[in-house]
């Protein structure tokens, strides 16, 4: 069986809350190959982001990390930030979500992507220029010559969107983590980003991995999903498999809310009733409390994330049954 690039296994992250813990990484456990394309989606406060920054160390002080995650071997949880700088960029990298507050505004483009060159390879201050020019040319954008010399405030959504990822592919690293990339973006831009970034990946051969919430965007362009709803993983499978086989009431409620075309005008949003738990450790099923199907031994104990079905895992005690979606 081929190796696993990135290995996640029972990772944690607790933060100090007012008078209990909060919990927002409880055991996640997952691998990513090389090529492959995973996306994690859930709600805001599942805990995707949280689990992704945990993996390369840009966590607060105060967030408490453990269990493990190793690139090629090497494990990343516990290093020291000068040991984990030399893994970010080449080993794994990511796109943040607003690159209007991720570039800086008073440095000019060309100077922000040869600063992430240099950070990480020998290079003189020309060559990291040209490099600079290089990748943008590599992540399209029109030209890249003049793009590098004016500031981020000059350029477009889409424009700065791919001064981050040029900056993430300063070092070709083997994994690219994309959270909430193409958020801000409008339909057009965000197809345009997608398809530049499963682009890059055929052309470096890196693993993708999509932080998202937008179910649409893990159907059109994931190899394999995980939903996470609390800081745990709820269900995982390959796209084409999760997509007509929902087996969690979570995964079915996230479906029944994307706004649809057939819906009269003006008429209200489609919403998973209730509100997600504040990060404390429920005793049963964390979902138990917005679930229809839930029933007394739901709220007794939490059901484990199991494999049910050949590469189809997900934690419920009542699941939703085939077809049913």
């Amino acid at each position: 069986m081929t190796e696993a690039l990135l290995e996640v296994q029972d990772l944690r992250v607790t933060f100090a809350g007012r008078g209990q813990p909060v919990h927002a990484v409880d055991g996640v456990s997952y691998r990513v190959y090389a090529g492959q394309t995973l996306a994690i989606v859930g709600e805001s406060g599942s805990g995707k982001t949280v689990s992704c920054r945990a993996v390369i160390g840009l966590l607060p002080p105060s967030a408490v990390v453990t269990g493990s995650a190793r690139v090629q071997g090497t494990e990343l949880i516990g290093l020291s930030d000068d040991r984990l700088r030399e893994h970010r960029g080449t080993d794994v990298a990511m796109v943040f979500q607003d690159p209007a507050r991720s570039l800086n505004p008073t440095m000019r483009v060309g100077a922000q992507i040869a600063e992430a060159v240099r950070a990480h390879r020998p290079v003189s201050k020309a060559q990291a220029r040209q490099q600079a020019v290089d990748l943008l040319r590599l992540v399209h954008m029109p030209l890249p010559e003049r793009r590098c010399a004016e500031y981020p405030h000059q350029l477009s959504g889409g424009m700065r969107q791919r001064v981050m990822i040029a900056i993430a592919l300063a070092c070709r690293p083997r994994l690219l983590i994309a959270d909430e990339a193409t958020t801000a973006l409008d339909v057009t831009t965000q197809a345009q980003i997608m398809e530049l970034l499963l682009e890059l990946q055929a052309q470096l051969g890196m693993a993708l991995m999509l932080i998202s919430h937008d179910l649409g965007l893990a159907a059109a362009y994931a190899d394999e999903v995980i939903v996470m709803y609390a800081g745990r993983i709820v269900e995982q499978a390959p796209a084409a498999r999760l997509f007509g086989h929902v087996r969690m009431p979570y995964t079915q409620a996230l479906f029944e809310a994307i706004p649809r075309l057939e819906c009269p005008a003006h008429s209200p949003l489609p919403v998973i009733g209730g509100r997600p738990p504040d990060g404390a450790m429920a005793k049963g099923c964390s979902f138990a409390p917005r679930c229809r199907r839930a029933a007394d031994d739901c709220r007794a104990a939490a059901p484990p994330l199991a494999e049910h079905e050949p590469g189809h895992r997900w934690a419920c005690w009542h699941p939703v049954e085939p077809g049913a979606a």
